[in-house]
């Protein structure tokens, strides 16, 4: 029986990635005057207020106001923005459970990695599409930005046959746009400009009976926290899998690397990939848990959905023998103190090859 799987993607003016996206900015900023520092500051959003909140130990001194203004002016707000922060230090409780000769885990909790091969990129194609339809958007209204805005969303329908795409079925995409603009205008052009484009990419895949469907609400003139409230952490699904393989309970952005939610997730990603790439499995998933403090995981399960190519206690093996899912390994072989996240925080923090938990290892 054929299956359909649907994913979504939004792009950065959605008030929930607009904050995604100045929190790891605030990390980044840490992690170039202070590679050590602990990070966790987040913020919210809504109308021309920008709440920004949380925990900073760090030698660093963040202009947090500066950094946020730059980026919701580069958004596309217009207008001033009154910014409120209540920032503190760590838990010292937290802090001397993580800072120590060997890193602890900042918490407990689980965390997931995933890969399939049903894509060059090892990623679910659903989500991957997603992806790149709110990419190309982002790069045609930046040459357009009085007639469309920055807050987006799609969301792409793929039909499955023996667990390989063998169809695209629904393209749904809306966009935020000049009130000058016709619906039938809008239409045409992020048609032409976008959903063709990214179909191009597929010549492969069916699309005879496929369905674009572009700002089916009618208007989207009043966008971003004008028109919805944000806050940091509300788009896991979509900085994962899309739905596909399974999240853990913590969200990626704002935090440093000593945050397992974060690095965690990176490691069993790079390790699930691996797996597939190498062709031990057509797909892996991989489920670590912690405890706060503790330098090792206290657990290790993997899952190759009866697609393994060797038996699972061979797997185990493999991952024993090349993969060390401690903080502090984690930290080292990714290179994790660099400030490289704010280009995480949109378009997915996989698939993408610029990131050093991509990289395949020999």
């Amino acid at each position: 029986m054929n299956k359909i799987i649907t994913s979504e993607s939004v792009n950065i003016g959605h008030p929930d990635k607009t904050c995604d996206t100045i929190a790891d900015a605030f990390l980044d900023e840490a992690l170039k005057q202070d590679k050590n520092s602990q990070m966790a500051v987040e913020c919210a959003i809504k109308n021309n207020v920008l709440f920004v909140y949380g925990e900073a130990t760090t030698n660093a001194k963040i202009n947090y106001n500066k950094i946020a203004r730059e980026i919701l002016k580069d958004i596309g707000y217009q207008n001033k923005f009154k910014i409120i922060k209540r920032i503190s230090n760590q838990s010292p409780d937290i802090n001397h459970a993580v800072v120590k000769n060997e890193i602890g885990a900042n918490d407990q909790g689980m965390v997931y990695g995933y890969a399939t091969n049903e894509t060059k990129e090892f990623m679910p194609l659903p989500i991957l599409i997603a992806h790149k339809l709110m990419k190309k958007y982002e790069e045609y209204r930046r040459l357009n930005v009085n007639d469309f805005y920055a807050d987006a969303k799609s969301q792409v329908s793929i039909e499955y046959k023996n667990d390989r795409p063998i169809a695209i079925k629904t393209i749904l995409i809306s966009v935020s746009h000049n009130s000058k603009l016709k619906q039938e205008q809008i239409i045409e052009r992020i048609n032409n400009n976008v959903v063709k484009v990214v179909l191009s990419e597929y010549p492969k895949l069916k699309k005879d009976d496929l369905e674009i469907i572009i700002n089916p609400s009618g208007k989207f003139t009043i966008w971003g926290s004008f028109g919805d409230s944000g806050c940091v952490g509300r788009k896991i699904v979509v900085d994962t899998y899309g739905g596909v393989g399974r999240v853990g309970g913590g969200c990626f952005s704002s935090k440093n690397a000593t945050k397992v939610d974060r690095s965690g997730a990176y490691y069993a990603r790079y390790v699930a990939k691996n797996i597939v790439a190498h062709g031990i499995a057509d797909k892996c998933e991989i489920q670590v848990s912690y405890g706060i403090g503790l330098s090792k995981p206290l657990s290790i399960y993997i899952e190759t959905f009866g697609t393994e190519k060797v038996k699972v206690e061979k797997i185990y093996k493999y991952v024993e023998d090349n993969f060390n899912f401690s903080p502090a390994n984690i930290i080292n072989e990714l290179d994790l103190l660099k400030p490289k996240y704010k280009q995480t925080a949109c378009y997915g923090h996989f698939g993408r090859n610029e990131f050093s938990w991509e990289k395949i290892k020999k």
